[in-house]
């Protein structure tokens, strides 16, 4: 008899595990989730805003050894703000939508210039978003934008979205901006937010004399006066600069190496210098930093005076057909160069910041703060609207090499 009820009382369990957790299985299985790649944030009608959704989906064409790209589907909706346009997907899609695999947020110029501290604290607690997703302002439509970003060299959307920062490590000109990082800036008095500035390049729609729509214009974001060429493609180059949740400027790619090199977020970079020995030429050089930049504050007035200091090792990457380059007084000459157009260039971009953007996206009032002796005496010095009356000494070092692989030898 005791047996009988024992298993009628497992029976009985078994019945009552499957009933509360079945549910909940079949929610979260990986077939009844939308995954969402990026989001895309525009202004729209109405005082709402208009949110782009980028979902992957599952294709034979994305199978190990194709050379097709593997699709993804954009979906957008008109809402009053963003979490009510992630109910308002939910009700549309057959599946729930998640967010932990979102990789970029793309906001819209328009729209990051009236603020988008809303939408950042929404995502921020959302605990599906990962710190680690980047931040791109985008000079056309976030939607646009979106469209346009076909990457040529991968097969998957989600694997460029995952990389595609990598290059500032070597070029310079772009920062590896990221929600966690705009985020803690926001709510920083010691520092200003930025992020990714981004564009697209269309050639197709640059021909097309009939086009009046905003969001199809031939928008660039270039490095210098130089500019890729492609038929349809983002491109991600210099940095869009926040004073708190409003965009109030970009930098271009120098002043956006000048950035990074301070900041000590480049390894290295490429950069063009006055070639001294020959009138009107240039020479490439290769450089990277020896170690990072020393930074000092004063803080004894009310217009602060930032010293910043930096040592950089570098190759000569181009050069003429001259045997010059070898000589120890000739590379000690590039090296001046390089000094003299480095400290004009960092310089400029330091006067920029404080001068016309008024913000200091570099964080110089951390290294400020330690001559206060409390918060409160920092907080009464009001540093983010003093950093305007900054002013800038900038001193630059660098040891030169030649890359000749053929030296001079004595026959």
């Amino acid at each position: 008899m005791n047996k009988f009820f024992k298993k009628i009382f497992i029976v009985i369990l078994i019945i009552i595990f499957i009933m509360a957790f079945s549910s909940s299985y079949f929610s979260l299985s990986m077939d009844n989730l939308a995954y969402v790649l990026a989001i895309g944030i525009d202004k729209s009608d109405n005082n709402n805003i208009k949110v782009s959704f980028q979902f992957s989906t599952t294709s034979p064409v994305a199978e190990s050894g194709s050379t097709k790209k593997a699709p993804s589907i954009i979906n957008s909706v008109d809402a009053s703000s963003l979490s009510n346009a992630i109910n308002l997907m939910n009700n549309y899609l057959s599946k729930q939508v998640n967010m932990s695999h979102c990789k970029v947020i793309i906001f819209s110029e328009e729209i990051a210039k009236e603020g988008i501290s809303s939408e950042i604290y929404t995502l921020i607690n959302d605990t599906q978003i990962r710190p680690s997703s980047n931040i791109v302002i985008s000079k056309t439509d976030a939607n646009y934008y979106m469209q346009k970003t076909q990457p040529q060299l991968e097969n998957l959307i989600s694997t460029y979205y995952e990389i595609f920062t990598n290059s500032s490590e070597y070029t310079g000109f772009m920062p590896n901006s990221t929600i966690g990082e705009f985020f803690n800036s926001l709510i920083c008095k010691q520092c200003e937010p930025y992020a990714i500035l981004g564009g697209v390049i269309d050639s197709q729609n640059s021909n097309d004399s009939n086009t009046n729509n905003n969001s199809q214009q031939d928008y660039h974001v270039t490095p210098s006066n130089s500019s890729i060429e492609s038929k349809t493609s983002s491109e991600n180059i210099g940095v869009a600069v926040f004073k708190g949740d409003t965009l109030v400027g970009e930098l271009d790619a120098l002043d956006t190496i000048s950035f990074l090199s301070i900041k000590n977020r480049a390894n290295r970079f490429l950069i063009s210098v006055p070639d001294p020995t020959a009138s009107n030429s240039y020479i490439d050089i290769y450089l990277t930093p020896e170690n990072m930049p020393e930074i000092k504050v004063d803080t004894k007035t009310g217009s602060p005076f930032i010293q910043v200091s930096l040592r950089f090792t570098g190759r000569i990457y181009s050069m003429e057909n001259n045997e010059n380059y070898l000589k120890p007084e000739v590379l000690e000459l590039i090296s001046d160069s390089c000094d003299s157009y480095l400290e004009s260039t960092f310089s400029n971009f330091l006067y920029k910041t404080a001068k016309e953007l008024h913000s200091d996206i570099i964080g110089f009032g951390k290294s400020a703060s330690s001559n206060f002796f409390t918060t409160e005496d920092f907080g009464n010095y009001n540093w983010l609207d003093s950093y305007q009356d900054s002013f800038f000494d900038v001193t630059i070092n660098t040891s030169i090499k030649s890359s000749m692989l053929i030296t001079e030898t004595n026959s």
